[in-house]
């Protein structure tokens, strides 16, 4: 699983567990002034996932303020960009005279270097959410768009903000899905992901790096695979229409990944239909019908393949998974 260090106020006396926050907010993030009025026996929990010189946090605490004053970007600024996903409550933000709302439709966005107050939770209720913190200097756009982008509104139900936020949403749930290895790997996946955001949002994509556009196509072209996989009509032709490419400009593109179009289509079907043969509230779905909801039209088609890819054919599969 990912490296990560976890820290519960419970496993810390009652009076020190705000100062214990505060300090680790500092360290995390940037150092802050933090208020709350219930400091006297706060409660708040942190997980930080370390992606290389990216880190996602996800994390619940009671009521909060956080600001970061002129006084503290004098004394030490990092040079980086936190952005805020909430998952249960709203961040109210404070920029100088204007305020924003920040619910889970949208990624708010806070830049060290620049004075901010940041209200965390209501009345006595939990606020969870998820924290990411990128290095300004990795991301590729001029400083003139990125100070540009520290006050922007970023949505979450569609494009790359929903591939952004699904990516952080799934790492805050399945840390242990992934190797110490794929650290790196997914911390740039996280700066292409926000770079294109930023672009698309700003209306700068012609000043992304020619390999920064390829790799967040790829990631949406595999997010598209992942939504259409029930469709039988899903093939590279279909693909590259849906995203206003060439086909063969479709296969180029798969041409450094580890597999090809067809064959990446095919693995995703039969993992996906693996996962659905082995879920106890689909255990009454006949096998013909997983395998048409995964896009195989032809059950012995389907029952080859999937033979072929684990070693027995899905009846045995489920049989096995179901008796143990």
């Amino acid at each position: 699983m990912l490296i990560e260090t976890v820290f519960r106020s419970d496993d810390v006396s009652a009076a020190d567990r705000f100062d214990c926050w505060r300090e680790l907010i500092s360290q995390t993030h940037a150092p802050l002034e933090l208020h709350s009025d219930h400091r006297a026996d706060f409660r708040a929990s942190q997980r930080l996932l370390d992606l290389g010189a990216v880190s996602v946090w996800p994390t619940t605490f009671q009521p909060v303020c956080f600001r970061r004053t002129p006084k503290l970007i004098r004394r030490s600024d990092p040079e980086g960009l936190h952005l805020s996903l909430p998952l249960n409550g709203a961040l109210r933000v404070a920029r100088g005279d204007e305020e924003a709302v920040y619910g889970p439709d949208s990624l708010c966005v806070v830049d060290t270097s620049r004075p901010v107050d940041v209200h965390g939770g209501d009345g006595s209720s939990l606020h969870t959410g998820i924290g990411l913190e990128v290095p300004k200097a990795l991301l590729s756009l001029p400083r003139t768009q990125l100070d540009k982008a520290a006050s922007l509104r970023l949505p979450t139900q569609e494009g790359f903000g929903a591939l952004l936020a699904q990516l952080l949403t799934q790492l805050a749930r399945g840390a242990d899905s992934y190797q110490p290895a794929d650290a790196p790997r997914l911390g740039t996946v996280v700066v292409d992901l926000l770079s294109a955001l930023f672009a698309h949002t700003l209306e700068a994509d012609n000043l992304l790096l020619p390999e920064t556009r390829r790799r967040t196509l790829v990631l949406r072209i595999r997010a598209f695979v992942q939504q259409h996989l029930h469709d039988p009509h899903l093939n590279p032709p279909m693909i590259a229409a849906a995203h206003h490419i060439s086909a063969s400009y479709l296969h180029r593109l798969f041409e450094g990944e580890e597999e090809t179009v067809g064959a990446w289509i095919r693995l995703q079907r039969l993992q996906r239909a693996r996962r659905d043969l082995a879920e106890p509230s689909l255990r009454a779905v006949p096998i013909h019908a997983v395998a048409a909801s995964c896009g195989f039209t032809d059950a012995a088609v389907f029952s080859r393949a999937f033979r072929s890819a684990y070693g027995v054919p899905p009846s045995s599969f489920r049989s096995q998974v179901h008796f143990e």
